[in-house]
């Protein structure tokens, strides 16, 4: 892990890196010179549901209607095993994103001349490092008591596994190829589950206690184990499958296709990734918690129709302004991913209450709100303080 400072102008870290520089005379868009400000947007975007924006838009909601509409609630809450809310929406956006900004990160480590060892340090290292904010997330790493430590449980780790993949396969393959690995990641997986017996129960089990990835897990992990029913370590074959999908995303960003180009590409893809996800799930269910090929394909549909959206309006368009928020926290995505844990247990809340619970109190209504959103902007004023600082926590 590194802090960069930039003393002359902000720019925001994070994957998305730069484009290469071409002459001007090559007949290039502009975007071609600068980053593509869209993933760090959308990068802002998902992680403000993270770090407690879904509080936030609950308790405005509140407002206005109570109860909430129950579409509402439904679509702001995982679903228990089968099927798929916007709330699911959240960890497979994270992952697609962390793949959409490798082909410009790693281009421009290839572009400036660095081996691929020296590139392959540089991952391992990231690799090492998310696994281990992962365990400290989530993990009980920091309560130094073995019987409580979980290995592998986190959506950081799950990043660290499906990033180390889609580097070796970027850096190796050509583009061609790295589609059909990704098909073959899905495909493979799906095979796993399908057909492979588990001992003394046979295969194709996928019930909550009961299926090959869990099985897997529970043999592997033993005492480390997390004790829920997400899947972890077969599931790192569809977690490459996800971050995957979002590298080729980031090739078409990438390229030297025109803008409008590049934003029918993303549709494209985003709608052939919904129909085949469709289908597929028919006979292999949407199962977020085993991270499910036909979930894979349907949750990165959604992921590219949300990157074309955000491309098109704000480097293609250029209406950029309206961003700014999100860009912000994206800017320092882990940071504020581990903040997030702090402000989930009412840290910053208790940190704003002395200052605002005195009025919030003679608000009526307005009283939970209020201190929701003031505990919540005091963690993106941190976030924002580092920005204009030039001050980049990067993995």
């Amino acid at each position: 892990m590194s802090v960069k400072e930039n003393k002359v102008a902000p720019r925001p870290s994070g994957e998305a890196g730069l484009l290469p520089v071409h002459s001007p005379s090559t007949g290039e868009t502009p975007m071609a010179h600068g980053r593509v400000l869209s993933i760090d947007a959308l990068r802002g975007f998902d992680m403000f549901w993270i770090i407690g924006g879904a509080e936030v838009v609950k308790a405005i909601a509140g407002l206005f209607a109570n109860p909430l509409p129950r579409v509402m609630v439904t679509q702001m809450e995982h679903v228990k095993w089968e099927g798929f809310a916007a709330w699911d929406l959240i960890m497979p956006l994270f992952l697609f994103i962390v793949g959409a900004a490798m082909p410009f990160s790693l281009g421009k480590r290839l572009e400036a001349g660095q081996g691929r060892w020296a590139i392959y340090r540089k991952v391992l290292l990231r690799t090492v490092i998310l696994f281990v904010l992962g365990m400290a997330a989530q993990g009980h790493l920091l309560e130094f008591k073995l019987d409580q430590l979980h290995l592998y449980c986190n959506t950081l780790q799950a990043i660290a596994a499906g990033y180390l993949v889609a580097a070796v396969l970027l850096l190796h393959l050509p583009v061609l190829l790295q589609l059909l690995a990704t098909a073959g990641l899905l495909a493979g997986y799906w095979a796993l589950l399908v057909f492979v017996p588990i001992p003394g129960q046979g295969a194709g089990h996928l019930a909550t206690d009961l299926n090959l990835a869990m099985y897997v897990d529970q043999l592997l992990l033993r005492g480390f184990q997390d004790q829920t029913n997400y899947t972890w370590i077969l599931s790192s074959l569809t977690f490459a499958a996800t971050v995957m999908l979002g590298v080729l995303g980031g090739h078409l960003l990438h390229s030297r296709q025109a803008p409008w180009a590049k934003f029918l590409g993303l549709l494209a893809a985003g709608g052939v990734c919904l129909a085949a996800g469709w289908f597929w799930g028919y006979k292999f269910p949407w199962i977020k918690h085993l991270w499910t090929s036909s979930m894979v394909l349907w949750a990165a549909g959604w992921s590219y129709l949300l990157l074309a959206l955000f491309y098109l309006i704000i480097d293609v368009a250029g209406l950029r302004r309206w961003a700014f928020f999100f860009v912000v926290i994206g800017s320092n995505a882990i940071l504020a991913y581990m903040l997030a844990e702090v402000n989930h247990l009412g840290g910053f809340t208790h940190f704003t209450d002395p200052w605002v619970a005195g009025l919030a109190a003679h608000l009526g209504r307005y009283d939970g709100p209020l201190r929701t959103v003031c505990g919540f902007m005091l963690l993106w004023g941190i976030l924002y303080y580092l920005y204009r600082k030039g001050t980049f926590i990067r993995v």
